[in-house]
């Protein structure tokens, strides 16, 4: 008889080997692939729109189940200040939830006349082509599904944090609640009813899109192929499927 560590060990063995996808590298579409023959869910954020108000951090909370006082969010926004002298300071207090209205990254004043730049840059979980997360996983409990979207199933999850050390970009937390692994679901809930995520309903400055990248009159579509676009750390070659306008170079 086999026993429980021998099945988690050759279960994960065989998770990591189904969660494996071919992509064809240096193609832009090439993840789009992994979906199904019609869908193919990807998100667009426009960083040169994000004013930093923080309401896409709050409305997603609030629709998620994540309390709004607790220092882990799904998606939080992150504040880059780049002085002259080419040091940068970058925060994301409390995920950015209350907004960025002073002049105070990290808690402390910058003079006016030594920025060279300051900008916002909205993240999330990028739903890779190839996840990390999902590879790790050694009871199945973070999945990908058939139109291109990372799920975690809290009755499944037994709080290894596994995939929270897996994920290169710093997507995943333990739910204070729930005690699970937690992370953006891009509101999967509300997208597979022809809803937007609740992220994108409470941007005004239309910084936030998603959309089938698999439909090429889906407006997303349309920008990705039309726009300079980048996505974060392509060198782990995880296929992220959240696209970023205006992604500067020092955004990790």
């Amino acid at each position: 008889m086999i026993s429980r560590r021998g099945f988690i060990k050759y279960g994960a063995s065989a998770l990591a080997t189904s969660g494996l996808i071919t992509t064809t590298s240096g193609k832009i579409f090439a993840a789009a692939g992994s979906g199904t023959s019609d869908t193919r869910w990807a998100f667009l954020v426009d960083t040169y729109k994000c004013v930093g108000c923080g309401f896409c951090v709050k409305a997603c909370k609030l629709e998620n189940e994540v309390p709004l006082e607790a220092n882990a969010s799904r998606t939080w926004v992150e504040r880059y200040v780049v002085k002259h002298d080419g040091a940068v300071v970058a925060d994301s207090p409390h995920a950015g939830i209350k907004g960025y209205t002073k002049n105070d990254p990290q808690g402390m004043e910058i003079p006016e006349d030594d920025i060279a730049k300051s900008f916002f840059v909205p993240k999330l979980c990028n739903h890779c082509a190839k996840p990390a997360c999902v590879q790790v996983c050694p009871v199945g409990a973070t999945y990908l599904t058939a139109d291109g979207v990372v799920l975690v199933d809290r009755t499944w999850c037994i709080g290894c944090g596994y995939c929270i050390m897996a994920c290169p970009y710093g997507a995943r937390f333990f739910h204070p609640v729930f005690k699970v692994a937690e992370k953006c679901t891009w509101c999967y809930h509300r997208i597979t009813k022809g809803m937007n995520p609740a992220c994108v309903d409470a941007c005004a400055f239309g910084a936030r899109m998603i959309g089938n990248i698999m439909d090429p009159n889906d407006p997303l579509t349309k920008i990705i192929k039309t726009e300079r676009v980048n996505v974060l750390k392509p060198e782990y070659g995880t296929n992220p499927m959240a696209y970023y306008i205006g992604l500067d170079t020092l955004v990790r």
